[in-house]
């Protein structure tokens, strides 16, 4: 789960890192009125979208006085930004955030994610900061340092001094840089985060280290440990479809393909996935109805993959363990018979009552073409949408 800038540097700031002060709002009004008690000569806005590139697309304006603020505000509330991160439909800027500016010597940049390959997590940092970390990993990567941290109640000294040489700070900095790593540790770890991206880390001509952006990400596996974290979910900043699925706790993530999939197991899913890009198309969605799905969720499963315009057709896969094939079928012809299908749709089933499901399915009266195999699957799925 992705939470605004303002919220992750609120979360940060309780752990002991050092952030600007800031003030954000719903509205124009409401965040001048906030500003006015931010002590500065200079106000930085930005706008609170769920991408980067934000300064870029216009995102990020440095203005003199309350009435520029007021003037960009006005400008930039409602705006739709367009980033890297946010395809070419872009975002609609919905909230606003205003802190106070800061007199910048050096940028670093500095990030914290799960390494999955080694179980250990990860600290990527770089005296490169405020650059795409992807450009500098392509042009200088000796300018990149990473460093593995076995997981633990607190970091070491020695592993904080490693992630931070390549700042080469002086002693007074390299203290607060030290302590900064420290509390980055400590909130990653109590609040199951998977990422934590500071992106610049500044270093002010006052020698105060301050994270000046702040990008972080929970796993949603572990929310339910944290209520006062999933309390900060912004639903205006999810695919609809996403949040159709999560309500039937289905394994949803839109995709930008053509192929709808409707599979029950992630393995099984990726398989499916790969083999219809085998074959020269592309998937629309990764989807797991899960082991032991019932008809309603098979159903609204159907349902939010139709939901998608640029499904061009359907392959559901289903290898029927706990998952009952004939549930599946069952589910399917409800859906249809709500749906007016107008795409090719191909079924392959085996396992647990595949026969049953087989029947079902025949004798629903849709329009469907059988597989015997997942290979002969995508080759008459890909073969029918042409």
């Amino acid at each position: 789960m992705n939470i605004h800038e303002h919220q992750a540097k609120q979360i940060l700031k309780k752990y002991g890192v050092v952030v600007p002060e800031g003030v954000f709002a719903l509205n124009v009004e409401e965040l001048l009125e906030k500003a006015k008690s931010l002590k500065t000569k200079k106000y930085v806005l930005k706008a609170q979208i769920h991408a980067g590139g934000r300064g870029k697309a216009g995102g990020v304006k440095i203005l003199n006085n309350i009435e520029e603020l007021a003037s960009a505000a006005k400008e930039l509330l409602g705006k739709t930004l367009i980033t890297p991160q946010t395809g070419p439909e872009g975002r609609e800027v919905k909230r606003l955030y205003v802190e106070e500016s800061s007199n910048i010597e050096r940028e670093f940049y500095l990030s914290c994610l799960v390494d999955r390959a080694s179980s250990k997590i990860a600290f990527i940092s770089s005296n490169q900061g405020g650059m795409d970390i992807e450009e500098v990993a392509s042009k200088s990567p000796e300018k990149i340092i990473t460093t593995k941290v076995q997981m633990d109640d607190e970091i070491s000294e020695d592993y904080c001094k490693k992630i931070i040489k390549i700042f080469d700070l002086n002693d007074n900095t390299k203290k607060q840089a030290i302590s900064l790593i420290k509390s980055i540790y400590k909130m990653f770890i109590s609040t199951d985060a998977n990422m934590v991206e500071v992106n610049p880390l500044i270093l002010t001509k006052e020698e105060k280290i301050v994270c000046l952006d702040a990008k972080v990400n929970f796993d949603s596996n572990a929310l339910f440990r944290h209520p006062e974290i999933l309390e900060l979910r912004d639903l205006s900043e999810e695919e609809s479809t996403e949040i159709e699925a999560s309500k039937y706790d289905l394994a949803y993530i839109k995709l930008d393909g053509s192929i709808g999939c409707m599979v029950n197991g992630a393995g099984l899913a990726m398989a499916t996935m790969d083999i219809i890009k085998l074959y020269g198309k592309e998937p629309a969605n990764f989807l797991d109805v899960g082991g032991g799905a019932s008809k309603e969720k098979v159903s609204a499963a159907f349902k939010i993959i139709l939901s998608d315009k640029n499904v061009r057709g359907i392959l559901i896969n289903i290898f029927g363990g706990i998952m009952r094939c004939d549930v599946l079928a069952q589910g399917v012809v409800e859906a249809a018979k709500e749906i007016d299908i107008k795409v090719p749709l191909v079924v392959r089933l085996a396992g647990t009552n595949f026969k049953e499901g087989k029947k079902i399915l025949d004798n629903s009266g849709l329009k469907l073409i059988s597989a015997e195999n997942l290979d002969d699957a995508a080759k008459k799925i890909v073969e029918a949408i042409k």
